[in-house]
């Protein structure tokens, strides 16, 4: 963002803005951290790593470093007494970690006959050989969970899933992209001064964000209507349904349906929106990627990417419209 003072933004937009840059929610038996930057150490499971990186690779590339997590069926049957794991960068307590996902693995290979520790720290040496998530059951005796290994209120989690990473120079060019996007919608202006802006601060911060995000070849007007970000008017729009975004909708709360209220319910109208789905092997959490979108779309989305999703679509609609359920000439019918 901006480095020079700017009038504040109302508050409820300034979070939305630093939650950006924070990875998606993780509960507290995961191995995934919860609601953290996405510059923080990354988790990569041995297969993947295999396939897509080198040591050299990731370590100019993920600035808090990386754990690989290796199963317990692939370390015991195929690599404790190989060279494999030195081939490929790995040492186990330095940038590797068995990770027991099962119970049949932790009895098959209990870490406590092996004399190992768990893990302690996210960067080498990580002071322990291993992790452990093992569900609780209700189908044999002594079922309780087994979670050893980040497991502290103030060290909960080991990292970060990799394909949510993104560097801090990143992170920051995608918050100073999104608020250009927030403030080229049609009455940013308005909606900002009524909540809480005056007219004057916020005609200001308008206008040096969109300066600045130019100065940074962040608000190239082409590529962002390419991107899906921008109509032909220049004005901001839902990436999946392509009408224009009310400003309102950052700071207006969902609807919820009638005798299922929940009181906590922080959702509003209009979220963060991956043009290019999260997957692994790619960072998308990038500049020109990363729009707004109207709640339902992005939830529609999901996971498949808007191309798929639309694609999807068109199939379900094409099926109701042959078998009479829909006509789109009467859309009542």
């Amino acid at each position: 963002m901006p480095r020079r003072t700017l009038p504040r933004l109302p508050q409820l937009l300034t979070r939305k803005l630093y939650k950006s840059g924070q990875t998606r929610g993780a509960d507290d038996d995961e191995i995934y951290q919860n609601r953290v930057l996405r510059s923080s150490t990354v988790l990569i499971s041995y297969p993947v790593w295999k396939g897509h990186f080198t040591q050299t690779e990731a370590e100019q590339k993920f600035e808090n470093g990386y754990i690989v997590l290796i199963s317990p069926s692939d370390y015991f049957d195929h690599l404790h007494n190989t060279d494999e794991l030195a081939r490929n960068g790995l040492a186990l307590g330095q940038n590797a970690l068995v990770f027991y996902e099962t119970r049949a693995d932790w009895i098959a290979n209990n870490p406590a006959t092996l004399h190992w520790q768990p893990a302690e720290s996210r960067l080498r040496p990580l002071r322990g050989q291993y992790v452990a998530r093992v569900s609780a059951t209700t189908a044999a005796k002594k079922s309780k969970k087994i979670n050893y290994g980040f497991t502290t209120k103030s060290d909960k989690g080991a990292g970060i899933r990799v394909y949510e990473y993104a560097n801090e120079t990143t992170i920051d060019e995608c918050r100073c992209q999104l608020e250009a996007l927030f403030w080229l919608c049609d009455d940013s202006c308005t909606i900002a001064t009524a909540n809480g802006m005056t007219a004057a601060n916020a005609a200001l911060r308008r206008t040096e964000v969109l300066r600045i995000c130019e100065d940074r070849g962040l608000l190239d007007r082409n590529r962002l209507a390419v991107a899906r970000m921008l109509n032909e008017r220049g004005r901001t729009i839902c990436p999946l349904c392509l009408r224009e975004l009310l400003s309102q909708g950052f700071f207006s709360r969902m609807k919820q349906a009638e005798g299922r209220e929940v009181l906590d319910l922080t959702i509003t109208q209009i979220n963060l929106f991956h043009i290019e789905e999260l997957r692994i092997g790619l960072f998308n959490h990038r500049p020109y990627n990363l729009g707004w979108g109207h709640h339902h779309c992005n939830v529609v989305v999901k996971d498949a990417g808007i191309r798929q999703t639309l694609v999807w679509m068109s199939e379900v609609l094409q099926r109701n419209i042959e078998e009479r359920h829909f006509s789109p000439a009467n859309n009542e019918n």
